[in-house]
């Protein structure tokens, strides 16, 4: 990001001087015209849509209770686009209140070269970010029993339904990653940084967009892709790990435990650290391999046809035997048959 130079001159009103300048002011006034459409019956319901999460599903906790009485779940949709171009322009306000009153008073002190400075706006955004998902984050697995059972992570596959705060963790972080796309203008950021910034900020909204998306196994194309794209995750990580851990280090200078200056590129701390990767990657890969093991087995299983139900059997009819001995025994001519006479006998 570069530096905002702050002139007493006032560039041309809709100039790029004067845009860059007040971009922050432009995107609230955009952000009240909506907050201001709540307050209208013509225009509520099309506010609603960039201001609330959409696609609510009331499930009851249990039968015969109201609706009001459920627990409210939400999935996605083509309507969470206006959400998060609402919230995508309250990230872009956020991010000059941390610039401003943050940031640039903290430069002033530092009196930070070009370099420096550019480098410490990005990285105290970004770290604003960071702190603010991970408590977020952390609340998210607390509350939805994640920590505490991991296994709901995968069992109950497909995931179409999550709770408000997912969902809105979801849309707050894809807001948050497309604002950054027009900062790097409002920033005037070094052409030489745009590519590496356009990298990671791809890498995050593919990920994240990939985790809210890919909750139905219905969509095969995207769950291959992901299921591609984690193994290759898994053997990258292996192959990094044992590089920079097990060969890397184990060829450094210093091999001693210093903990005054950080040092801990010892044996026993690298076995360490190398063991608890590969437990952890292999675990991951169990994990998965069973899991696609069990989705094969599934898909493979022929399904049972249900059973169509027997046709009424028609009488059968008599035949000439018994229409010669009658019925019970009894012929035509009314005459007892030769076998009723003889039990008669008998």
């Amino acid at each position: 990001m570069g530096i905002r130079k702050k002139t007493n001159k006032n560039p041309p009103v809709l100039s790029h001087e004067f845009v860059i300048q007040n971009h922050a002011d432009i995107v609230s006034c955009v952000a009240m015209v909506f907050l201001l459409g709540l307050m209208f019956e013509v225009t509520s319901k099309v506010a609603v849509l960039f201001i609330t999460v959409q696609y609510n599903v009331t499930i009851s906790a249990n039968e015969g209770l109201p609706e009001e009485s459920g627990v409210n779940h939400f999935h996605h949709g083509l309507k969470d686009l206006a959400t998060v171009f609402f919230y995508m322009m309250v990230a872009i306000i956020m991010h000059a209140i941390i610039q401003e009153y943050v940031l640039d008073k903290i430069n002033r002190k530092m009196h930070f070269s070009k370099t420096k400075h550019s480098k410490f706006n990005e990285s105290g955004q970004l770290s604003a970010f960071y702190l603010v998902s991970f408590g977020w984050g952390t609340n998210i697995l607390m509350s939805e029993n994640f920590l505490s059972n991991p296994v709901n992570l995968w069992e109950g596959y497909p995931h179409t339904l999550m709770p408000f705060q997912m969902k809105f963790y979801f849309i707050c972080q894809l807001g948050y990653w497309l604002h950054a796309l027009p900062e790097l203008y409002f920033q005037k950021t070094k052409k030489e940084d745009i590519p590496r910034q356009l990298v990671y900020i791809a890498l995050y909204l593919v990920h994240i967009a990939g985790a809210y998306i890919l909750n139905n196994e219905k969509r095969l194309t995207g769950f291959t892709v992901w299921a591609v794209l984690f193994v290759l995750g898994r053997l990258l990580t292996l192959s990094l790990s044992v590089l920079t851990v097990g060969f890397g280090l184990a060829n450094a200078d210093q091999q001693v435990l210093d903990l005054a200056n950080g040092n801990f590129n010892v044996l026993f701390v690298r076995i360490t650290v190398l063991a608890t990767i590969c437990v952890t990657q292999a675990f991951m890969m169990w994990k998965f391999i069973n899991f696609q093991l069990r989705r094969w087995r599934e898909q493979t299983k022929p399904q049972a046809q249900p059973l169509k139900p027997k046709k009424p059997q028609a009488p059968k009819s008599k035949s000439k035997k018994d229409k010669a001995n009658g019925v019970n025994g009894v012929s035509s001519n009314g005459a007892d048959s030769p076998r009723v006479k003889k039990e008669k006998s008998s």
